[in-house]
């Protein structure tokens, strides 16, 4: 009877080993061209606190660098963003976040209250696939699920994944028990230049008013940061493209006056902040390249010293450690893209076609 117990103890564990291998190489890697989907995982690696998280789209973690502002003030932050995010995924990410630390400012991109539903399957996967389990991330899926979308795809993602067998690559292999650090506190880094054009005129809409369901969260996180003793700023990013109706920036500086939160946008201050987008976007004026994001740091930096208080850690030296090794990978992969561009006229972990 012993021996039965133990093999058959035994066979579930090769069952679930197997199904766990198999997940493991099936599930989307995010190391090749679509780095972004490894973006949000990268944040439990952290080992200390922030004076500063970001939450937000990439008008976050492609316009602003923690390491410029830990080297010109010492602030500590990081950028929990993902593509598309939408404002309950920001929501919830902050909710998540607050179990492991509590800032003393919150950054929230409003470009995501144009979105009052859920929207792409692949664009909740790069925010939930790397989510830790918490009742934070159940109810972040069960928020952003489409329709044709089932939660216990995201419980057993091997029912999701099952058919990418054909879709395998070297990657799949290379990146199954370990991944590459790709992002700097969760900013994507990208040094080339492609300077802004011409953009199709904003097409106009017939509401321009924002969704109950996009207020109700915005409420959600102004109030959770104001349980917290946190401040939260509302920023606009100065991303040319895609529009920024005056409608819709009318709304958040009515939302910011009645909720006595600050406001700023960075469309507005593109000559104070010095940006110039011929030469600081790497994606004609989508995103600021790394000249760029760190014009904008410097600028929203003073801000956050002077405005708000926030102490200069540079002396501390235990964190001057860990950010000093931050800082020397920051420069590493900036020399690298440097010298890929030299060589090859694109930085080489994305395709010559889609450059």
């Amino acid at each position: 009877m012993r021996r039965k117990r133990m093999m058959a103890a035994v066979m579930a564990a090769i069952v679930v080993g197997s199904l766990a291998f198999l997940t493991r190489l099936l599930e989307p890697k995010y190391m090749g061209r679509i780095v972004e989907g490894a973006l949000i995982a990268e944040y439990y690696q952290e080992t200390t606190d922030h004076d500063v998280i970001f939450i937000g789209d990439c008008e976050v973690y492609e316009n602003f660098s923690p390491i410029t502002l830990w080297e010109e003030y010492g602030i500590t932050s990081y950028i929990r963003g993902s593509a598309q995010q939408l404002i309950w995924q920001s929501y919830y990410l902050l909710e998540e976040t607050l179990q492991y630390e509590t800032p003393e400012v919150v950054v929230f991109n409003v470009l995501s209250m144009q979105y009052n539903e859920p929207q792409r399957e692949s664009y909740n996967r790069m925010t939930l696939d790397g989510m830790r389990w918490s009742m934070s991330k159940v109810r972040d899926v069960l928020a952003s699920m489409t329709e044709e979308e089932n939660f216990l795809d995201y419980v057993f993602p091997l029912l999701r994944y099952h058919s990418r067998w054909s879709e395998l690559t070297a990657d799949d292999w290379t990146y199954l028990f370990h991944k590459d650090k790709v992002s700097h506190n969760g900013y994507y880094m990208r040094v080339d230049e492609k300077p802004a054009g011409t953009f199709p005129k904003p097409k106009k809409l017939g509401n321009y008013q924002f969704g109950d369901t996009a207020y109700a969260y915005l409420d959600k996180i102004t109030g959770l940061c104001r349980e917290n003793g946190i401040q939260l700023i509302l920023i606009k990013a100065p991303s040319l493209y895609p529009a920024w109706y005056e409608e819709w920036d009318q709304q958040m500086e009515e939302y910011a006056r009645d909720n006595q939160v600050p406001y700023i946008n960075f469309l507005d201050l593109q000559e104070e902040v010095g940006l110039d987008f011929a030469t600081d976007t790497y994606d004609g004026g989508l995103h600021l390249n790394l000249s760029g994001a760190e014009k904008l740091s410097r600028y929203f930096g003073k801000i956050l010293q002077q405005e708000y208080g926030l102490e200069d850690h540079r002396q501390e030296a235990d964190l001057a450690a860990v950010w000093q090794e931050k800082t020397e990978f920051y420069h590493q992969m900036q020399a690298q893209q440097e010298q890929e561009l030299q060589e090859y006229g694109y930085i080489r972990k994305f395709s010559e076609e889609e450059e």
